[in-house]
């Protein structure tokens, strides 16, 4: 089990732009090997503007919820639960839900889905094993950042996705 930030960027390092909006990344229509990456994935964690936006994202476009293994949400107030989808509502510090999570994934990855400083919180508490990033082919200019902090790693494969997108896929080493 490996506990990974995977998510996408754009070129100059945001995940979101200022509104916290994906729009940008979704203008690209790219194969994807989700089917995959959903098989390995027994847990998930994501933060509260990451599930907001989801959230209008799905009631926009009348899609059901995309995932089928508990997502752990972090958040500092209520939100509303999608209905049919196996919900966790929690905020504070990371370490007991990143024992749950585990617990839950039976041997699986456990995917940190965002914000850049939900996956930060992770990292500081040393349960972060991998940093993997779609860099989009846009610049933002501003939003929301890739890791809002220092975060020394090693880089293990790099590849063109879909002749649009470079998934660079990084170890955080235990050394540094």
């Amino acid at each position: 089990m490996h506990t990974v930030y995977a998510t996408a960027a754009s070129l100059d390092g945001f995940i979101a732009d200022p509104d916290h909006g994906l729009e940008w990344l979704l203008q690209h229509d790219v194969p994807s090997d989700d089917a995959d990456w959903f098989a390995s994935t027994g847990a998930l964690a994501m933060g509260s503007s990451t599930y907001d936006w989801l959230v209008r994202h799905l009631a926009a476009t009348g899609e059901a919820w995309p995932y089928a293994q508990p997502v752990w949400v972090f958040s500092s107030r209520a939100r509303r639960a999608v209905e049919g989808a196996d919900l966790r509502f929690v905020s504070g510090d990371v370490r007991p839900v990143h024992a749950a999570m585990a617990a839950a994934a039976s041997g699986r990855d456990l995917w940190i889905v965002g914000g850049g400083d939900l996956a930060g919180q992770f990292l500081d508490a040393g349960l972060l094993d991998e940093v993997v990033v779609s860099v989009a082919p846009v610049t933002l200019g501003a939003g929301m950042p890739l890791l809002p902090r220092r975060a020394d790693l090693r880089l293990r494969a790099a590849e063109a996705v879909g002749g649009v997108f470079a998934r660079l896929t990084y170890e955080v080493p235990r050394d540094v």
